[in-house]
């Protein structure tokens, strides 16, 4: 957790009001937000970095990695950098013009296109499927739900991990899963996903029953650790991790190791986007399963595929 200005308290029960401030002050980022800034101060100091730093040694740092980090991932670093000054009552020095000019001047050399990751779609899933059958019954059972779980609603990855069995209520033609909170929800309003049953095999309903009637889950976490004896290893969640990992093996037993390169845990999410506007559904009603609030980002899958539909003209 990272370091706060220290709460001066009144004299009637200051420890008990400092230590609650500070435990709500603590909540007001996420978990997971915490860790990832954690890591790149650790790396800006291992690479010569201080806190506080000058704005000299700011853009030294990120002209040392521009053509070894992704733009996203040095503007990430700059974040990371200003809120440990901030929340040690220093001044930034993300905030002096020589480090935005250098920043512009990366930008401009490198250019800002986000990596993309291969979509999975339908007819890929079904092939990744096939063969995570060839595992132990149990990595088998969690890997086929947690591929056909993760592409019907369309999850991210600490969506997907963060799911409960008291976070499912079923239905005749399906299961209703509750985010209680995710990347666009961080102050936890919620929102809900059905899941529909699917014809045949690879319905993820079944998949999901499947694997908890295997594992014998009956409560706490939906997705969890498999070791290489095919035991549950923990009644701990997944890690975001190992979803990536799941996605990244079983596309490599169908498609091979340069394949895998292309391919990360938000593949599902992409791949069914993609597979939603191939299949003609209007962007409203994909915004119903991924939880989008505007159109904006939908169009980076769904304009490839109208780019395809356009017929020629010779």
């Amino acid at each position: 957790m990272p370091k706060f200005a220290k709460i001066h308290a009144s004299r009637t029960g200051s420890v008990e009001i400092s230590a609650l401030v500070n435990s709500y002050v603590g909540m007001a980022q996420s978990a997971s937000s915490t860790k990832s800034y954690a890591l790149a101060i650790r790396h800006f100091r291992a690479n010569g970095g201080k806190i506080p730093a000058s704005p000299e040694m700011v853009a030294d740092y990120i002209s040392r990695f521009a053509n070894s980090l992704a733009i996203a991932t040095l503007q990430h670093r700059l974040i990371a950098i200003h809120r440990a000054h901030i929340d040690d009552g220093h001044a930034s020095p993300v905030s002096d013009k020589l480090v935005k000019r250098t920043m512009q001047g990366i930008r401009r050399t490198y250019g800002t296109a986000q990596r993309r990751v291969q979509a999975l779609v339908k007819d890929d899933l079904l092939e990744m499927l096939a063969l995570a059958e060839k595992q132990g019954p149990l990595k088998a059972a969690r890997d086929i739900a947690l591929l056909l779980v993760g592409f019907a609603g369309a999850f991210r990855r600490s969506e997907l991990v963060g799911l409960r069995v008291d976070d499912m209520t079923e239905y005749p033609d399906g299961i209703e899963m509750l985010l209680r909170r995710s990347k666009t929800d961080q102050m936890g309003e919620g929102r809900t996903v059905f899941i529909p049953q699917a014809r045949g095999a690879r319905c993820p309903v079944k998949a999901l029953a499947h694997w908890l009637k295997t594992a014998g889950i009956s409560e706490g976490w939906l997705f969890r650790p498999v070791n290489r004896h095919d035991k549950l290893a923990s009644s701990k969640a997944l890690s975001p991790q190992s979803v990536a990992l799941v996605v990244k093996q079983a596309t490599r037993r169908a498609r091979g190791a340069k394949a895998a390169e292309d391919v990360s845990a938000h593949s599902l999410r992409a791949g069914y986007v993609t597979t939603a506007a191939i299949q003609g559904l209007q962007p409203y009603q994909i915004r119903e399963v991924t939880g989008h609030r505007s159109d904006a980002m939908l169009a980076r899958y769904i304009r490839p595929v109208a780019k395809r539909k356009v017929p020629s003209l010779l």
